[in-house]
């Protein structure tokens, strides 16, 4: 008798164990090795959009300032690294400090407390931090090629610091935190899948801002810029291509239906814009030029970029001709502004984010209009939504404008932002890194 219940008890206890060690596990969020798996994919692919952007705009410039240029893409990956470990992913998701201004979670600084976090997804969120890391580095990347071949490298340095304290965490936090005032905005926050509003138009309109507060290149509007290597240029826009599949479809932060399907828009989309744009050439000018066809590419993958998750296919399309059928005419017709936004930021990034973050509203799959509906007691509707998206756009770019303007200012003061007419006339390359692109080619 005192054997059975022994073992009776033997039993029992192995079943509260086991039973406990199950509850235990199931409260533990664990990895879903194909969401991280894809994840750590997407990462790498937006990291090499970086030196893609580098080519692409290094190919455009006049072969004295090649290198300069690509600097400037190669020094965001250094700086804006450093600073989004210390205070940007603090900044950007953590909770609400300062009325909502930023955010800030002190087990986010130097990510001393994340190291063996899992989020709900299955992924660890060391992965999620550096893949939304990508975007805070490519962003001031972005802003540069809005006033190349005239700015101080050491004045870019400090630039592309504050403003990515100032203007590109908060902005982060609003349109993508939890509790930021944007993703909250009307019954189904501001939409911005995968950074129209935080990457490109914020990019845009501070290298708007900073072309005309430092002035246009000597010689501006006579001045003709030839490409120096159309072909390096050319191989930059296939970098970027690929990396936006994971620039738009990673932000899914999954490897599901959604990721699909921007993947899959992301691809139409380019290939519409890419088409638009040479058609619209050869109309006006008789000819379609490579460097339009990689424009067009650039406008479509812009314009899919805060659709990319509730789009479908045929809305790629349209959205990629209208973006980059937009974008021709500003480009085409910006000397009537004398504006001298060397690489044409704005145009391209400014123009197609905008029609992008807007326009998606009479293109949401129905699905996804199912669903906020539903859980908005079905009062949820397309003008509702467009109200939203046009307030968040008008909010971006003020705040990035007037922002961007105080911090060229500061730079300003602490080390003169524009390079003199002797360094820029000398070129870029030699004056602030002592190289040349092209070993003995004199420089043009």
């Amino acid at each position: 008798m005192k054997k059975r219940n022994w073992q009776k008890t033997f039993i029992f206890g192995f079943l509260i164990l086991f039973m406990s060690g199950n509850v235990f596990a199931e409260g533990q969020p664990e990895i879903d090795s194909g969401a991280t798996a894809w994840m750590l994919t997407s990462t790498a692919l937006v990291l090499l959009m970086i030196p893609g952007l580098a080519m692409f705009y290094g190919g455009l410039v006049k072969t004295k300032n090649v290198l300069g240029t690509m600097m400037h893409s190669f020094a965001a990956m250094g700086v804006m690294t450093i600073l989004w470990v210390t205070v940007g992913y603090s900044m950007c998701f953590g909770e609400n400090v300062l009325g909502g201004w930023f955010g800030w979670n002190s087990d986010y600084f130097l990510l001393s407390g994340i190291d063996t976090n899992i989020m709900e997804g299955g992924v660890p969120e060391y992965v999620f931090s550096m893949f939304q890391g990508k975007f805070a580095i490519i962003t001031p990347a972005l802003i540069a090629g809005a006033f190349a071949e005239r700015v101080s490298f050491k004045a870019y340095v400090f630039f592309i610091a504050l403003w990515g304290v100032f203007v590109y965490n908060p902005l982060c936090h609003w349109v993508w935190a939890e509790d930021g005032f944007l993703f909250n905005l009307g019954a189904n926050g501001a939409i911005d899948f995968a950074g129209g509003t935080v990457v490109h138009i914020s990019a845009a309109v501070a290298g708007l801002v900073a072309a005309i507060f430092i002035g246009p290149r000597r010689r501006f509007p006579n001045i003709l810029t030839r490409p120096n290597n159309l072909v390096m240029t050319v191989i930059g826009a296939g970098l970027l291509w690929v990396g936006w599949f994971g620039f738009n479809a990673g932000s899914s932060v999954s490897s599901s239906l959604s990721t699909a399907q921007a993947l899959a828009v992301t691809q139409v989309a380019a290939a519409a814009g890419a088409v638009a744009w040479i058609l619209a050439e050869t109309i006006h000018q008789g000819k379609a030029t490579v460097l339009g066809f990689i424009s067009g590419i650039l406008a479509g993958l812009v314009v899919i970029t805060p659709a990319a998750g509730v789009v479908q296919p045929y809305a790629a399309i349209i959205l990629g001709f209208f973006a980059s059928l937009a974008s021709y005419i500003f480009v085409s017709k910006k000397h009537i502004f004398n504006l001298d936004d060397t690489l044409d930021v704005f145009g391209i990034h400014g123009i197609a984010a905008i029609v992008g973050a807007i326009f998606l509203v009479f293109f949401i799959r129905d699905s996804w209009m199912a669903d906020a509906a539903l859980a908005n007691g079905g009062i949820w509707t397309i003008w509702q939504q467009l109200g939203v998206q046009t307030v968040a756009v008008l909010i971006a770019i003020s705040y990035t404008a007037v922002a961007t303007l105080i911090i060229l200012f500061v730079v300003n003061k602490i080390t003169k932002f524009r390079a003199s007419d002797i360094e820029e006339m000398k070129g870029l390359d030699t004056v602030y890194h002592g190289e040349r692109g092209y070993g003995m080619l004199n420089p043009n």
